[in-house]
């Protein structure tokens, strides 16, 4: 049976981790198959937007503990999947990736649900970097949670192992927002009318922005966005939104 569900529907590929008997656990076969649901996202063209679910209650309890052999140096907590092919790919990716979040998410859980672009959760659901409570550390997932958290936050998180509310995951910077379980669909689908109502090329620059930014000089950065820019406005997709916002009606993109 298939771990991972995909489905295509009006320019959002909701995929969906269906384990739900082993609380969607990174086993080999699970990533194995988010990967390459990943990579028919990215890949195809009617894809602009992607959502990332669950089933059960459980979001993803992180490493297949039971699965992995104690002998196995080589093994990393993802079925020995690269991790920069999952936790990596989201930031250089071109589509927005949103997080919908329908329970708990500890430990590799806690990469997945930051690495996203955007990502929303039950207000019930509890987080945690729990790796030190089984002899190891939060350590390939810390590329994509630090830098979106306090160093105060990462480091009372990642010592003490222990759980906390979704709410708190929102204060550190993991997560975006939480809300009552009868609300998640409807704050979800607010984030996914909004990324439609982007111009594809558009949203694209913008995560780079985010990517690239952060990591250059100031006057690196103004060289760098003033070509961004000058490159954006110059282009079609520039022009055919300019035109149809003086002409009133919706860009050609909006679905």
């Amino acid at each position: 049976m298939p771990l991972v569900e995909t489905d295509l529907h009006g320019g959002v590929m909701t995929v969906t981790l269906a384990d739900e008997e082993r609380r969607n656990v990174l086993s080999r076969q699970l990533t194995s198959e988010l990967v390459t649901a990943l990579d028919l996202a990215d890949n195809d063209p009617e894809v602009r937007v992607v959502v990332l679910t669950n089933r059960g209650t459980v979001f993803c309890a992180g490493a297949d503990l039971a699965g992995r052999s104690a002998s196995d140096s080589t093994a990393t907590p993802v079925g020995n999947i690269d991790p920069r092919a999952l936790f990596g790919r989201f930031r250089h990716s071109p589509k927005p990736y949103v997080g919908r979040i329908a329970g708990h998410c500890v430990a590799g859980g806690m990469g997945l649900a930051a690495a996203l672009d955007i990502s929303v959760a039950v207000d019930h659901a509890r987080f945690g970097f729990t790796e030190v409570r089984v002899g190891v550390a939060p350590a390939m997932i810390s590329v994509v949670c630090l830098p979106k958290m306090r160093m105060a936050d990462a480091q009372a998180a990642f010592l003490r192992g222990h759980r906390f509310p979704a709410a708190e995951a929102v204060r550190m910077g993991l997560i975006n927002s939480a809300v009552p379980a009868d609300r998640l669909d409807e704050e979800v689908g607010a984030v996914v009318r909004d990324l439609l109502a982007g111009g594809p090329h558009a949203i694209a620059a913008a995560k780079q922005l985010t990517a690239v930014v952060p990591t250059l000089s100031e006057d690196e950065a103004f060289d760098w966005t003033a070509e961004l820019s000058a490159r954006l406005f110059s282009g079609d997709e520039a022009r055919e939104g300019m035109t149809a916002y003086l002409e009133k009606r919706p860009a050609p993109w909006a679905l």
